[in-house]
């Protein structure tokens, strides 16, 4: 199963030139510390740690994953020159969850090589790095798909959660409130029962993906992921809680989370770039079961000052999704969307829009930030004309310079749906809201035929000089 095994991904890169291997970092500071330095530019190799010291030799650690365009063009099955916009134009036409690509039950898998009980388990055995210099602890749940059922429905959502290793055990699992795990885990403690809870930590990055995206509440995520593989997943069923487990993962626990059962978690550097959440009690997992294949590799999908691989990749998917929900709520000339990296993937938005009619970029800015997939922790959505890239931030800079009246072309939207990850949310004692501020940067509708033309070559001239000129032109231009 190529599109569901990491170690088929792995030789993919490996023979892309697309994966750097490291010998002999140490977990608690040398692999976070390289990863950190790996990850403050875009582009660079993934990065396969091996020989950790004090660790079996094969226990592997994966992270720089999907910080590249061309990894995340190549793992979605893309041409491998694919552009930024070009994956944003995939995400818009996705549509998960068909019927066609529901999982598949197994009997056997991948995973099974290793299934441990009782005093067997020992999740101290993988080398979980300490990811940054202040995080409380090593942190297995970064990379990784925490999979729960609704108790009423029967409906299977998994989802990325952080999630520290403190004994041999016992981890942690933490959800923001309004998140799916976080509804689902309360539905269990509200009739007094146990939450049965499966985590996935080595797992093949197109399953993962599925994971950090917002697949609506009620949809599988692993159809979402079968329409993405263009196959369906294969599962097994966990021999504890019964819960569907990817059958060619790496590495696997599942158990229980008792509804007052509670360990102080924390922190961990977040994918806004900060220690936002500090330490505080977070649910604890019991561990009745591990599950691993010989020589497991540990998914790494490490947030850090952005851009990081946590939030990269989900920038595309974004405003993708954004786009298309834009148009499912009936508004016409949508060109472009982008998410930008520097704001996580979520705290800057830019829509390019081909005005039709007055108020039409007002309309698009302020229900823009507002639809499903940029309403959690967004900052500024900015619309410019269809004549800007919105993934260029020279000529997004350019138009919000030359094009906004901040008298009349910029907005305050108030108590807006935030996370206490957010460094501005407020208020201090429930820290779940914030602002945020819509800017029109399009030429004014009024003056739209007497505005200032612009000052570049046309269309038509540029394609003269590329055909005439190609030998003297720079790479790309």
């Amino acid at each position: 199963m190529e599109n569901q095994d990491l170690r088929s991904w792995l030789a993919r890169m490996e023979a892309a030139g697309e994966l750097q291997h490291v010998s002999g970092a140490e977990r608690m500071e040398e692999i976070g510390g390289i990863v950190d330095i790996y990850q403050r530019k875009m582009g660079r190799q993934a990065l396969l740690f091996d020989e950790v010291p004090g660790f079996q030799r094969g226990y592997r650690v994966l992270a720089n994953v999907l910080t590249s365009v061309r990894r995340i063009a190549m793992t979605l099955g893309l041409p491998e020159n694919a552009t930024e916009m070009d994956l944003v134009r995939y995400w818009r036409n996705y549509i998960g969850g068909a019927d066609t690509h529901k999982p598949e039950v197994v009997k056997t898998g991948k995973l099974l090589e290793n299934v441990l009980y009782g005093k067997d388990i020992d999740l101290l055995k993988i080398p979980t790095p300490r990811w940054h210099e202040g995080d409380g602890g090593p942190y297995i749940g970064t990379g990784c798909m925490v999979i729960m059922k609704d108790p009423d429905s029967g409906w299977i959502n998994y989802g990325a959660y952080r999630g520290q290793v403190f004994d041999r055990d016992i981890a942690t699992v933490m959800c923001s409130k309004g998140k799916h795990g976080d509804l689902l885990m309360q539905k269990y403690f509200q009739r007094g029962e146990r939450c049965p809870i499966a985590v996935v930590v080595g797992v093949h990055p197109a399953l993962f993906m599925v994971a950090g995206l917002e697949i609506p509440y009620g949809k599988n995520e692993y159809e979402a992921a079968g329409a993405l593989i263009g196959e369906p997943v294969q599962v097994i069923e966990g021999p504890i809680t019964g819960l569907p487990i990817p059958a060619h993962a790496e590495i696997a626990y599942e158990g229980f989370i008792s509804p007052d059962d509670r360990i102080d978690e924390g922190p961990l550097g977040e994918w806004t770039g900060y220690y936002c959440s500090g330490k505080s009690p977070q649910p604890v997992i019991r561990v009745a079961s591990m599950l691993h294949r010989n020589d497991p590799v540990l998914l790494g999908v490490v947030p850090a000052v952005p851009p990081n691989d946590d939030s990269y990749y989900r920038g595309h998917f974004r405003a993708g999704a954004v786009w298309r929900q834009l148009e499912g709520a009936g508004i016409p000339g949508v060109t472009g969307v982008w998410s930008h990296e520097a704001g996580g993937g979520r705290y800057w938005l830019t829509v390019s829009v081909k005005q039709m009619y007055p108020g039409h970029s007002k309309q698009v800015g302020l229900v823009a930030g507002q639809v499903h997939a940029a309403a959690y922790c967004n900052r500024y959505v900015v619309v410019v004309d269809d004549d800007i890239n919105p993934a260029d931030m020279d000529q997004v800079v350019w138009a919000m310079c030359t094009r906004v009246d901040p008298r009349e072309d910029v907005e305050i939207l108030k108590g807006c749906w935030s996370t206490r990850l957010d460094p501005m949310a407020y208020p201090e004692e429930q820290p779940v809201l914030n602002s945020r501020m819509v800017i029109d940067a399009c030429r004014p509708w009024i003056r739209r035929d007497s505005f200032p033309a612009v000052a570049r070559s046309s269309a038509g001239l540029d394609a003269r000089i590329r055909e005439k000129f190609a030998h003297v032109l720079p790479t790309g231009a």
